[in-house]
C-alpha cells in the first residue's frame, strides 16, 4: 500500500503544529518581549519536530523494504507508526514552549543538520557510483585482459565469444567529436560573451543573453534530430561527396558541429559572468592611458579573466565528452580510428548504451565492459574538472 497518505498527513500535522505552536508562544508569554525567541521560531520548532520524526520512520522503512527485511504488505503499519511518531513529536514540541525555551537555536540546529544531511547524500551518492563502477570493472578485468582493453585498437563485441574489446577506437571518437565541438563553441561563445559584456547596450544584452541561453534548454535529442535530418545531409551533399571524402550523412563533423552549437551557451554564459567580474577600474585605467576599447579588452580584460575562461572551456569539454544522443544520431555507431571528419565514428557513451541494452548475459564480458567504459569516462571527466578547478584557484587574481 503506498505511504503517500502518511506523508500528506504528516505535512498537514506539521502545518497545524506551526500555527498552534506560534499561538501558544503568544499565550505563554503574554508579552512577546519576554520570550527568548520570536513566536515564529516556536512555531517552526514545533513544525520541524512534528515533520522530521515521521519522515525518519518512512525513510527507515524504505531502507528496510529495499533490504528485504520487511515486505510490501507492511505499508499500513508503517504509515500508522509514522503518524504516531508525528503526534508524539507534536506533543513533545508543544510541551517545551515557554519563556526560557531557545526555539531559535533549536530551529537553526535542525536546519544545519538538514544541510549537512543534503551534503552527505551528495557525497554518499558519488561514492556509491564510483564503488559500483570499480566493483563491476574489477569483475570485468577478472575475465578479460586489461591490456587488450586499454591498448586494443579493435572493437568487435560478439556475445557468442571471441570478442575484441579495445577502447582506443571509442576513445579516439570521443576526443575527436569533442575537439570539433570545442572548435565551434569556444570562439563563438567567447566572442559572444565579449560583445555582451563590453559592447552591447543594456537593452540589447537583455534580449541577446536570454536568447543565447535558450540553446541550453533544448533537449539533446532535438539536437540529434537536427544533426540527422539537416546538418548531416548538408555536409554530405555540399562537402563530402564533391571532395570525395565519403557518402554518409553520419560523420564526426556532423556531431561535432551540432554539439558545438549546444555548448555555446555554456561557454558564453560562464565567460560573460567572468568578464563582468573584472573590476571597472582596470578598464578605466587602460582607457585613461590611451588604449582603445579593443586594446583594453585584448590586453587587460581577457588576461584578467583568462583563468576563469579556461575553466569554463574545460567544463564545456567535460560536458561534450559525456554527450550521447547527438553522437548516436549524428556520428553513427562505427568504432574506427580515422582522421577523415566525414566518416562515421562512435564514442564511449554510445557503446555504454549499446552494451547494456537488449537481452544479454549480465556476467558476460561483452556486458561488463560497459562498466569499464563508464569508469574510463568518469576518470576523464573528473580529471578535466579537477584541472579546471586547479587553474581557476591557482591563477585567479584577487582584485580588491
Amino acid at each position: 500500500m503506498p505511504l503517500s497518505w502518511a506523508l500528506f498527513a504528516s505535512i498537514a500535522l506539521a502545518i497545524a503544529g506551526y500555527i498552534i505552536g506560534r499561538s501558544r508562544a503568544y499565550a505563554a508569554a503574554g508579552d512577546v518581549r519576554a520570550l527568548h525567541s520570536r513566536p515564529i521560531y516556536h512555531g517552526a520548532s514545533v513544525a520541524l519536530t512534528t515533520l522530521l520524526l515521521p519522515l525518519a520512520v518512512l525513510a527507515i522503512a524504505t531502507l528496510l523494504r529495499v533490504a528485504g527485511v520487511i515486505g510490501d504488505s507492511s505499508g499500513p503499519i508503517v504509515g500508522v507508526v509514522a503518524l504516531a511518531a508525528g503526534v508524539a513529536g507534536l506533543g513533545w514540541a508543544m510541551s517545551r514552549i515557554g519563556q526560557g525555551f531557545q526555539a531559535r537555536n533549536v530551529v537553526e540546529r535542525i536546519i544545519l543538520g538538514l544541510l549537512i544531511l543534503c551534503s552527505t547524500i551528495a557525497i554518499v551518492t558519488t561514492a556509491a557510483i564510483v564503488l559500483s563502477l570499480l566493483f563491476e570493472t574489477g569483475h570485468f578485468f577478472q575475465i578479460y585482459d586489461w591490456k587488450t582493453f586499454f591498448f586494443g585498437s579493435e572493437w568487435t563485441p560478439r556475445f557468442q565469444g571471441n570478442s575484441q574489446l579495445g577502447v582506443l577506437p571509442l576513445l579516439w571518437g570521443t576526443l575527436y567529436v569533442s575537439f570539433i565541438a570545442l572548435l565551434v563553441a569556444v570562439p563563438i561563445g567567447l566572442f559572444a560573451a565579449i560583445y555582451m559584456s563590453e559592447y552591447a547596450s543594456r537593452r540589447v544584452r537583455s534580449i541577446a543573453k536570454p536568447a543565447i541561453e535558450v540553446l541550453a534548454g533544448i533537449p539533446t535529442i532535438v539536437y540529434g534530430l537536427f544533426a540527422l535530418i539537416v546538418v548531416g545531409p548538408m555536409l554530405r551533399d555540399w562537402f563530402a561527396q564533391p571532395l570525395g571524402l565519403g557518402n554518409s550523412a553520419s560523420s564526426v563533423l556532423t556531431a561535432g558541429l551540432v554539439m558545438g552549437i549546444m555548448l555555446i551557451p555554456f561557454v558564453s554564459s560562464l565567460s560573460d559572468d567572468i568578464i563582468n567580474a573584472v573590476p571597472q577600474s582596470l578598464r578605466d585605467g587602460a582607457l585613461g592611458l590611451g588604449s582603445t576599447p579593443s586594446e583594453t579588452i585584448r590586453q587587460v580584460v581577457i588576461p584578467a579573466a583568462l583563468p576563469g575562461i579556461v575553466g569554463a572551456v574545460l567544463l564545456a569539454a567535460s560536458r561534450a565528452i559525456g554527450e550521447t544522443m547527438i553522437v548516436v544520431l549524428g556520428a553513427g555507431a562505427a568504432a574506427r580510428m580515422s582522421l577523415n571528419p566525414f566518416e562515421a565514428m562512435t564514442t564511449i557513451t554510445v557503446k555504454i548504451v549499446s552494451q547494456l541494452t537488449g537481452d544479454n548475459d549480465f556476467n558476460s564480458p561483452e556486458t561488463l565492459v560497459a562498466f569499464a567504459l563508464g569508469l574510463t569516462l568518469f576518470t576523464i571527466t573528473l580529471a578535466l574538472n579537477v584541472v579546471a578547478l586547479y587553474i581557476v584557484r591557482k591563477y585567479r587574481e584577487q582584485y580588491e
